[in-house]
């Protein structure tokens, strides 16, 4: 029903906001990876997720589209309300939790409180396909470069180097600098390892 609000940060907490928008105030429950992101400023604009159960409505706010669709992926698992997914996402980044999933680390998942063994399985058993098929804004750019990043990452993983370490390190790159060649990549993934 809502899908963003902007407006002036009247009061910020690691779990909740208080967003003034056209007069009005808006308690939205965040998480600590959302805080982080706007802790320090005055404006902001939030991305909504609505909530409605018979006794109350509440708003969750997201900083980013990647944080929202995650959040909306784990309230479908059985077993897991909003406030638990909130929490799941307070624990991870956002590229966390998708890794944690996509390679099925349970032990990751039982570390964050109020998540058993059976609650963890549950999540990657439901979750895998979403997450692994879902596509992410920064993956469009990374598509452009696909030949690019694979060969680097052949080259960067024959030397000796973890290919999870690479990927990280050649995405974040792309994402700097879409026009990199590949020998400007590798140049650049050798110097931050």
């Amino acid at each position: 029903m809502f899908e963003y609000i902007k407006g002036t940060l009247v009061e910020k907490n690691p779990a909740y906001c208080i967003i003034e928008a056209g007069g009005m105030g808006y308690f939205i429950n965040i998480s600590l990876t959302t805080f982080g992101q706007i802790q320090h400023m005055e404006q902001c604009k939030l991305l909504l997720h609505q909530v409605i159960r018979e006794d109350a409505h509440h708003l969750f706010g997201f900083f980013s589209a990647s944080e929202r669709e995650l959040f909306r992926q784990l309230v479908t698992v059985s077993g897991i309300g909003a406030n638990t997914a909130r929490m799941i996402l307070s624990s991870l980044q956002p590229d966390e939790l998708r890794s944690t999933i996509t390679t099925g680390n349970t032990v990751i998942l039982q570390n964050i409180k109020g998540i058993g063994l059976k609650t963890a399985q549950r999540i990657l058993v439901e979750l895998r396909d979403k997450v692994s098929s879902s596509s992410r804004p920064d993956e469009i750019v990374l598509l452009q470069n696909n030949t690019i990043r694979e060969e680097a990452l052949s080259a960067l993983v024959t030397l000796g180097f973890s290919k999870n370490a690479v990927e990280k390190v050649i995405t974040g790159i792309l994402l700097q600098d879409k026009t990199v060649t590949l020998e400007e990549l590798i140049k650049k993934a050798l110097k931050q390892f």
